[in-house]
């Protein structure tokens, strides 16, 4: 039995005419009428009784009618979905971030391509900082990440999504917070508070660098696995931060933001995949993020 031997039953049992079931299936009546034959002679029924004047299904033909259109249904279900698979528009992309960071940037992506995409399933890391997400990305072990540039991975592609710069994050009874900015020597004797030095945190290493740059190491006295716990930290005087300007929408009591004097190290935030991914799912996330998160200029 062939589909096309069902597809050739119900056109005749839903039209009762071969000449326009012939019509429906765009092929000619006698290869249908053909069909027909074959398909009674290998069932050991008769499904249709017919003359020159009509034709009405028989008790068997009535039973099979119904089975017979949800064979076909579910061979359209298939077919479809196989189609839909290879545009990418079926599938399962792993896409790890590091969290308060991509307040903005990852809520654009997730509902734009849930309307675009909706069977896509995006599957969300969180607390991969960048260095980590890089790592995974390049072994394959997620699709996609957001990571802090500059990137240098052989086989890895970027694409630069936001700018960003580092901003203080001060107790609000701090001796320098009523400054409109500070100058990073002033907190050279400062306990500080920031992420674990073991995972690849571009921020700490930013952090790290700039104060070095401005003539001290910094004290570390306690880490923290996200940017909600350090700014609590700090809200509870037990250190000053430097952190990401994009996580400024977190408002904790205590605690106040303010910028760096002078020239600033950027964070720039980025997109990062590996070029030889063969996932077509993977694709249509990108081209959707092209359009949820426009490269700034």
């Amino acid at each position: 039995m062939e589909f096309r031997h069902l597809a050739g039953f119900v056109a005749v049992a839903e039209e009762l005419h071969f000449g326009r079931a012939a019509a429906r299936l765009h092929i000619a009546q006698p290869p249908l009428s053909q069909q027909i034959r074959q398909l009674e002679h290998e069932l050991g029924v008769q499904l249709f009784e017919r003359n020159t004047r009509s034709v009405r299904l028989t008790s068997a033909g009535q039973a099979m009618l119904d089975p017979a259109r949800q064979v076909l249904a579910d061979l359209d279900v298939a077919t479809r979905a196989a189609q839909a698979g290879g545009r990418g528009e079926i599938g399962r992309v792993s896409i790890g971030f590091a969290g308060a960071s991509s307040h903005e940037t990852l809520p654009r992506l997730t509902r734009a391509v849930r309307a675009r995409h909706p069977g896509i399933e995006l599957v969300l890391r969180g607390q991969t900082y960048s260095g980590e997400a890089l790592n995974k990305v390049a072994e394959g072990e997620l699709d996609l990440g957001f990571v802090r540039l500059p990137v240098r991975r052989d086989g890895v592609a970027v694409r630069l999504v936001e700018h960003e710069h580092l901003v203080a994050a001060l107790p609000a009874e701090h001796r320098v917070a009523d400054r409109n900015e500070i100058n990073l020597p002033d907190l050279a004797d400062e306990p500080f508070v920031t992420f674990p030095g073991t995972r690849g945190s571009a921020v700490r290493d930013a952090l790290v660098h700039a104060c070095v740059t401005a003539g001290f190491h910094p004290r570390i006295v306690q880490e923290a696995p996200d940017s909600y716990t350090i700014l609590a930290l700090v809200g509870a005087g037990v250190g000053v931060t430097l952190t990401v300007s994009s996580v400024q929408h977190i408002r904790t009591e205590g605690m106040v933001y303010r910028p760096l004097a002078g020239p600033t190290q950027p964070m720039s935030l980025a997109l990062a995949w590996r070029r030889d991914n063969p996932s077509a799912a993977l694709r249509c996330v990108l081209a959707v993020s092209e359009e949820a998160m426009p490269t700034p200029e």
